[in-house]
C-alpha cells in the first residue's frame, strides 16, 4: 500500500515577515504619510524616520493594510540628506507632529514632489506624460521653522498636553520648533485644571493677540491662571463656539486685508504661506472682470476677498455658520459678493435647478475631496475653469481623475510648501473644459 504523499506547502509562507522579525532593509522611496518605503520578501514595509537611499536594520512591529510597519534599529548607510533634528521630542516613536526633521529642507521639497507625482499616477491613473507636463516644482517656504500660528494639543493619561505619538498615545511637549515661540511661552505659563477638555488649541493672530480654544464635552468653564492677556473660547460637541474671556475671534492680516476668524473656524496655520497660496489661486483663476465665480468650501472668505476685484460676481458657499458669519464680515466691503450658507452639494443642486451659470469655480475641499455630486453640478452650471486648492495629495489625485472623466483638462498643478518638516503638501490645480 502506497504511503499518501503530503501536499506541498504554499511557497513563501514560511518566509513571510512577522512581528518581531529583524530584517536588513534598503529604503527605496518615500511613501505618502511620511514613512520611508522598503520591500522585503514580497512585502512593502514602512519605516519612520528614514530617508530614501539609506540602508538599515529594522524590526517588524505590525501591519498597515497590506503593508508592514517596522522600527529602525541600526543605520548602516545614511543618506547625505540626513540632518540632526531640532526638536527634543522627535524620533524613536515619539512626537509625530513633524515627521521629517531628520531630512534637509531642499530634499524635503523634492520628496514632496515625488510623493505627489506617485499619488497622481497610482490613485489618479494619470499618464506619466500628463504628470510631466503639468506638475511644477514645489515652491519652498521662506521660513521652514517657527511658522505655525496655532498649536493643537491633546491630553495624555496624566493630564498633560501634547501631540500624537508615532507609536500611539500622546507625547507631552515642552518644545515645538515649527510653532510660533509665543505659543510655547504661553503653554509654559498655563496652569490648567480642566478635565472636561479633550483638545486644546493655542492660536496667535498676526496682531500678536493670543487665544485658547478648548474642545469640550460639556459647557463647563475652565479654571486657569496665566500671566498673559489672552482670550478663552470653548467649542462644544456640536461645534458651537462659546466665548468666555476676551475676543471671540482672532485677526490675521493677509495681503494687506484683515480677516477675523472665530474660534472654531478654520485657517491654515502658516499665515505667510497663505498669502502666497492666495496669489497662486488668483493667478490660476485668470479673471478678466467679466466672470461669474463660485468660491466653494469658502471658510472665512480669504480667497473671495482677492477674487472679487477681478470678477463680475463671486458667490461664496460655506456650511459652518461661524465661518459664514466671518466671511460676511470679512467681505462687507465687496459689493459684488453673495454669501450662501449651506452644504456645497445641496447649494449647487439648487443653483443648477434654477438654471444658474458660472464661469470659474474655486474649490478648497476637506481632506476627503470632492463628491461625484459636486463634479456633476460643476458641469450642469457650465463651469469652464476649476481652481482646485488641495491639502491632501490622495484626494487631489482622485479628484483629478473625476474632473478629467467629467470633461475637464488638467492644465497645471503648482505645489507649495506650507508645512515644512512634515509630509503635508499643499497644491493649486487648474482645470479647463
Amino acid at each position: 500500500m502506497e504511503k499518501p504523499q503530503r501536499k506541498p506547502k504554499p511557497r513563501g509562507r514560511r518566509d513571510q515577515p512577522k512581528a518581531g522579525l529583524t530584517l536588513r532593509l534598503d529604503i527605496r522611496d518615500m511613501a505618502a504619510g511620511g514613512y520611508g518605503l522598503a520591500r522585503a520578501r514580497g512585502k512593502t514595509i514602512f519605516v519612520p524616520y528614514t530617508v530614501p537611499g539609506e540602508s538599515i536594520s529594522a524590526r517588524i512591529t505590525g501591519e498597515r493594510g497590506k503593508a508592514l510597519l517596522a522600527r529602525g534599529l541600526r543605520l548602516h548607510a545614511a543618506s547625505r540628506d540626513r540632518v540632526a533634528p531640532r526638536c527634543p521630542h522627535f524620533g524613536d516613536g515619539r512626537c509625530w507632529g513633524c515627521q521629517w526633521q531628520h531630512i534637509a529642507y531642499p530634499a524635503q521639497l523634492l520628496l514632496k514632489q515625488d510623493v505627489l507625482a506617485d499619488q497622481l499616477s497610482r490613485l489618479g491613473k494619470l499618464p506619466d506624460a500628463l504628470i510631466e507636463a503639468t506638475l511644477r516644482a514645489v515652491l519652498p517656504n521662506p521660513e521652514p521653522w517657527g511658522y505655525s500660528h496655532s498649536l493643537s494639543l491633546r491630553r495624555d493619561r496624566a493630564g498633560r498636553w501634547g501631540l500624537r505619538r508615532q507609536d500611539g498615545g500622546i507625547e507631552a511637549i515642552a518644545d515645538c520648533p515649527v510653532a510660533r515661540p509665543e505659543l510655547l511661552a504661553l503653554l509654559a505659563r498655563l496652569d490648567l485644571d480642566y478635565p472636561s477638555a479633550r483638545q486644546l488649541t493655542l492660536r496667535r493672530g498676526t496682531d500678536g493677540r493670543l487665544m485658547l480654544i478648548f474642545h469640550v464635552d460639556a459647557e463647563i468653564a475652565p479654571s486657569l491662571q496665566a500671566d498673559l492677556s489672552l482670550s478663552v473660547n470653548l467649542i462644544l460637541p456640536d461645534r458651537e463656539p462659546v466665548n468666555l474671556i476676551g475676543d471671540a475671534h482672532s485677526r490675521f492680516t493677509i495681503g494687506g486685508r484683515v480677516f477675523r476668524v472665530t474660534a472654531g473656524s478654520s485657517m491654515r496655520d502658516n499665515i505667510a504661506g497663505v498669502e502666497r497660496l492666495v496669489e497662486l489661486a488668483a493667478g490660476a483663476a485668470r479673471l478678466t472682470g467679466r466672470e461669474r465665480v463660485l468660491d466653494l468650501y469658502a471658510g472665512v472668505g480669504v480667497f473671495s476677498a482677492f477674487l472679487a476685484a477681478s470678477a463680475s460676481v463671486v458667490t461664496v458657499v460655506e456650511s459652518y455658520p461661524p465661518a459664514a458669519n466671518d466671511a460676511q464680515a470679512n467681505l462687507a466691503d465687496c459689493d459684488n459678493v453673495d454669501l450662501v450658507e449651506g452644504g456645497v452639494e445641496a447649494v449647487l443642486e439648487d443653483m443648477a435647478e434654477a438654471g444658474a451659470r458660472y464661469d470659474v469655480a474655486l474649490v478648497d475641499p476637506p481632506s476627503r475631496g470632492l463628491t461625484d455630486a459636486v463634479v456633476r453640478a460643476l458641469r450642469r452650471l457650465r463651469v469652464r475653469r476649476v481652481v482646485y486648492v488641495s491639502g491632501d495629495p490622495a484626494s487631489l489625485a482622485r479628484d483629478c481623475r473625476r474632473l478629467i472623466d467629467a470633461g475637464f483638462r488638467l492644465r497645471e498643478i503648482q505645489p507649495l510648501d506650507l508645512s515644512p518638516q512634515t509630509y503635508y503638501i499643499t497644491a493649486v490645480g487648474r482645470f479647463e473644459r
